[in-house]
């Protein structure tokens, strides 16, 4: 993966229909969902209704 991308993939299950991506900036995980031709994005948050946050290093792979 270039380093130069902000989005990440770090989770897919269903052959791609249910994904999780992490902003490699903010850290904030997203929940992407995909039907047929449609598709919804929204932030993943924790049991306090806080978004998820994944650090990264500068060096992840």
């Amino acid at each position: 993966m270039a380093k130069d991308k902000r989005f990440e993939k770090v989770y897919k299950q269903n052959m791609g229909e249910i994904e999780i991506w992490v902003d490699r900036e903010t850290g904030v995980n997203y929940l992407y969902r995909q039907s047929g031709y449609s598709g919804g994005l929204t932030v993943l948050l924790d049991k306090d209704g806080k978004p998820v946050i994944t650090p990264f290093e500068e060096n992840h792979i």
